[in-house]
């Protein structure tokens, strides 16, 4: 998972400076944007470059193996600082809720611990350390995160994740969340529109709502999906273009979310929904509650409802005891699903998941050739995927400024941040970050497009 370092820095009358390091997911990057806001309320400046910092915060993910070493990788490093001007490294997020006793045993640069459920408590664990405490916040994580906690957006002045619920009670077998996040639980309804009222007055034009299963939002509330009565809310707030909506497992999408897509120009019609797999057997053995047939429905109806639609989908190659014959079935649902957008990731066994007590675990190796034969396949239907746009006007929202390339970059409807492509466009006239403008796309390779800005009609 790709590190993320917080750019974000602005003059306080504290003398004492502040950096984070936010790795993981956007939920955990949600969670380093309250903590800036916590510590930018309380008057410490906020620096990007962990050398100026006299306190450098490590906001860390466990979500997999690969998360977890870059997560230490990344503590030793930010550890080499205490030779310059930083006084006190922390640890947070993920790895610090699982593993908090390990790291006060074997990590001694590290001088608070703060789990999952404490991050909101930032401020008070600094005043700790700085009186010569070491701090270990952990085992919180069922317990709901205060309303209204300040927050700097990260991700640009136009584009905002929107948290709508911590937590997961789906109990997949290879998935250590809920034992880091907690029971699922969303936020009211009224504290969700609040907030996105308030990024849309400081000028978010895009909000992509986020959550470990937003198809599960308000059932712990009322007792039924609350997403489509959610969208229809978020649709009325004036100043916002696209709403985006992530992490939708495909057993919990209603026929009522379908007609929001369909029907509410706002709403982006691109759909993250994480299948896994497709082989009955392998999917009841990761304690997923779809099967094949129901997939397949279930694309055969978004495709004829919401015309135009991109699916984003994620895979698992190598489960325990998944045969050749199974791995073959997901490499042929790949090649007649036609997934827009795919990822694939090797199966990792985690500590205290009930995949990794299963016996018929596969070969490193095995894992990771699936792992690319998966890969492969989606780069091949990607490509042809792409050159369909070819010739094609779409509408972007421009993000940037390329030096290298002396052209402008933004994301379509069909590309979400951070782990979508983009697309580069040439223009006559300057292009504001975060404005809306058409471009024409003239080449295309298997993720990004290139084009040109064109008049708007």
């Amino acid at each position: 998972m790709e590190q993320e370092r917080i750019l974000k820095s602005k003059k306080m009358k504290n003398k004492t400076k502040i950096g984070i390091v936010s790795l993981g997911c956007p939920k955990n990057r949600v969670d380093t944007e309250v903590m800036l806001g916590i510590l930018g309320e309380e008057g410490y400046e906020i620096v990007a470059n962990p050398s100026d910092a006299h306190i450098i915060i490590v906001n860390t993910c466990a979500f997999i193996d690969d998360a977890k070493e870059e997560s230490i990788d990344t503590v030793l490093e930010m550890a080499n600082y205490k030779e310059q001007n930083c006084r006190y490294l922390i640890m947070t997020g993920c790895l610090a809720e699982r593993y908090h006793a390990e790291i006060m045993e074997e990590l001694p640069e590290v001088d608070a611990v703060v789990g999952t459920g404490d991050y909101h408590k930032i401020a008070e664990v600094i005043k700790e350390v700085e009186q010569g405490k070491t701090p270990v916040l952990y085992g919180h994580i069922d317990e709901d995160i205060p309303e209204g906690l300040p927050r700097m957006v990260s991700t640009g002045a136009h584009t905002a994740y929107l948290k709508i619920s911590d937590g997961c009670d789906n109990k997949c077998t290879y998935c250590i969340i809920p034992k880091l996040r907690g029971r699922y639980r969303s936020r009211p309804v009224n504290d969700i529109l609040a907030e996105a009222r308030e990024l849309a007055k400081s000028g978010v034009k895009e909000v992509i709502l986020i959550a470990q299963d937003t198809t599960r939002y308000g059932y712990d509330i009322s007792g039924h999906e609350m997403l489509s009565e959610l969208l229809r809310e978020l649709v009325k707030i004036e100043g916002l273009r696209w709403i985006r909506v992530h992490y939708m497992y495909p057993e919990s999408i209603t026929d009522s979310m379908i007609e929001v897509f369909s029907s509410e120009p706002k709403v982006v019609k691109y759909m993250d929904i994480p299948i896994q797999h497709i082989n009955n057997r392998v999917l009841k053995r990761m304690g997923r509650h779809n099967t094949k047939e129901d997939t397949q429905e279930l694309i055969k109806k978004l495709r004829a409802q919401v015309p135009g639609i991109t699916i984003r989908t994620t895979l698992i190659a190598g489960f325990p005891g998944e045969t050749e014959e199974e791995f073959l079935e997901l490499c042929d649902f790949v090649k007649e699903a036609r997934f827009e957008k795919m990822g694939a990731f090797a199966y990792s066994v985690e500590e205290g998941t009930a995949a990794a007590k299963l016996t018929e675990q596969l070969d490193g190796g095995v894992k990771q050739s699936r792992q690319e034969k998966l890969m492969q396949i989606q780069s091949e239907i990607s490509k042809e995927l792409q050159r369909r746009r070819l010739g094609k006007t779409v509408e972007v929202i421009c993000e940037g400024y390329d030096e290298d390339n002396l052209m402008y970059f933004g994301r379509s409807q069909a590309d979400s941040l951070d782990v979508d492509g983009v697309v580069y466009f040439a223009a006559n006239d300057e292009v504001e970050i975060g404005e809306f403008v058409k471009v024409k796309i003239l080449d295309t390779d298997n993720y990004d497009c290139t084009g040109v800005q064109v008049e708007e009609d």
